[in-house]
């Protein structure tokens, strides 16, 4: 088996958002990766005391070990009780219920010798080579839904909308405080036999496809699996240098918190 993973905030000195984390059982039958990719919110009230990164080591090392350890649950039921702990560590002086309360888009895949499970929330993604291979994108596509209405707004309003329309009915889901949300998620279930390789990627690092548009989907695995994950953010953080204005690839940063995680079978 080859893991290989990287992960890089989007500018040095700020604090990376993303998290990544692999699990193989001392059994060696088996295992679990998770990648989440932190919401920046504005920079005033969150209604919260703690910041992003506290809260996405709290959220991945929950969904990890349970995703890792309790295959008595489903990943759905793993994720609800890994935000019910992260909601637990919070203090009396955090407003949970504030918009803006520190959240994260989520993957998660876990294997044994028969099947694959994944859960995808919001814009990260999981890629999944089969053994003749063909690539299969797992995506949640609510939010990219969204956009093409957001960007008809005057720049100042895009955020506003946006927030408006995250974990509400009629727009998409994040992983914050309400465990309910995790039965938003996308889930599957492939045969193990099936499966040849995964990759789970932060948006900082999909850019390569979604937004620079330098191949596909089959095509971003291909580089991960030729020259591995940090060519990939590499790659990325070429694109976004020679774009700096965002004027040929509109986006919220220049640079993003990048994160891609590699298993081969």
């Amino acid at each position: 088996m080859r893991i290989e993973a990287v992960s890089e905030p989007g500018s040095p000195g700020t604090p990376n958002e993303d998290y990544a984390s692999v699990a193989l059982p001392a059994a060696g039958r088996g295992g679990a990766l998770v990648v989440l990719d932190g919401v920046t919110p504005p920079p005033d009230d969150t209604g919260c005391e703690h910041d992003v990164p506290w809260y996405v080591a709290r959220l991945g090392g929950a969904l990890l070990e349970l995703s890792g350890s309790r295959r008595d649950m489903t990943l759905t039921q793993c994720l609800a009780s890994a935000i019910e702990r992260a909601a637990s560590a919070h203090g009396p002086c955090c407003d949970l219920s504030h918009r803006r309360t520190p959240q994260a888009t989520v993957v998660v895949a876990r294997w044994d010798e028969t099947a694959v499970e994944h859960l995808v929330l919001s814009d990260s993604a999981l890629l999944v080579e089969d053994v003749d291979g063909a690539v299969l994108p797992v995506l949640d596509t609510r939010l990219d839904r969204l956009r093409p209405a957001a960007r008809e707004l005057p720049p100042g309003e895009r955020t506003a909308y946006l927030e408006g329309l995250r974990n509400a009915e009629g727009g998409f889901f994040t992983a914050a405080a309400d465990p309910a949300v995790a039965r938003r998620a996308v889930t599957g279930r492939l045969p193990r036999e099936r499966v040849r390789a995964l990759a789970a990627l932060s948006d900082g690092a999909t850019r390569w496809a979604e937004t620079f548009r330098l191949g596909d989907w089959a095509a971003l695995m291909a580089v991960l699996r030729a020259e591995g994950p940090r060519s990939l953010v590499a790659r990325v953080r070429a694109a976004e240098a020679a774009d700096g204005s965002r004027a040929a690839h509109p986006r919220g940063k220049v640079h993003d918190d990048a994160t891609a995680v590699l298993v081969e079978f």
